[in-house]
């Protein structure tokens, strides 16, 4: 028997064939690549050394995070995780650590909301360990205990800001929509 013979086994496998090849044809279409990982700016200060050894070492110690997202190509994207931490003892700075934490993504097929998830969102989970280990590592060279930072839920971080521009958008149009019965 022939390879070429049409039977239910080599139609059942040429179908599947297609199916698969259609699969991969859309998935060729959305791409994600990670193509580098690099601090782009560090930070330490301790302004308040050598005195600051001398206190009992509580702190308190607060946080800032941002991100940023820059276009470079067609498809090829910068994204920066940048943050600040700062810790006080007894009111006084013991130290003030930043780190940008950056990438390069390719991010191919994606559009509009989906797009900026991966941007705002996915980059930012990629980069995060990254960034951690970058500020650990200048905190202990400033003699001071790791921060151990937490993990940080950039799907609700960018949730939350979905959630406040819809927000917004509708309070202009309330707005805009009393303003136009009030005359």
């Amino acid at each position: 028997m022939s390879e070429n013979e049409t039977t239910p086994e080599n139609e059942a496998l040429t179908k599947e064939s297609a199916k698969e090849n259609a699969e991969g044809k859309e998935a060729a279409q959305a791409g994600f690549a990670l193509e580098r990982i690099y601090v782009k700016d560090t930070s330490f200060e301790s302004p308040n050394s050598p005195d600051i050894f001398k206190k009992q070492w509580k702190p308190e110690v607060k946080m800032d995070l941002f991100t940023k997202n820059k276009q470079l190509g067609d498809e090829l994207y910068e994204i920066v995780v940048c943050t600040t931490l700062t810790a006080t003892v007894d009111g006084m700075a013991a130290y003030i650590a930043e780190v940008q934490q950056a990438g390069i993504f390719t991010v191919q097929g994606l559009q509009g909301m989906q797009l900026a998830q991966a941007l705002s969102s996915y980059c930012p989970n990629i980069l995060f360990p990254y960034l951690r280990e970058a500020m650990d590592t200048i905190i202990v060279k400033g003699s001071f205990s790791p921060a151990m930072m937490a993990p940080v839920n950039f799907d609700a971080i960018f949730a939350n800001a979905v959630m406040q521009k819809k927000k917004q958008v509708e309070d202009a149009a309330s707005a805009e929509a009393e303003d136009s019965t009030a005359h």
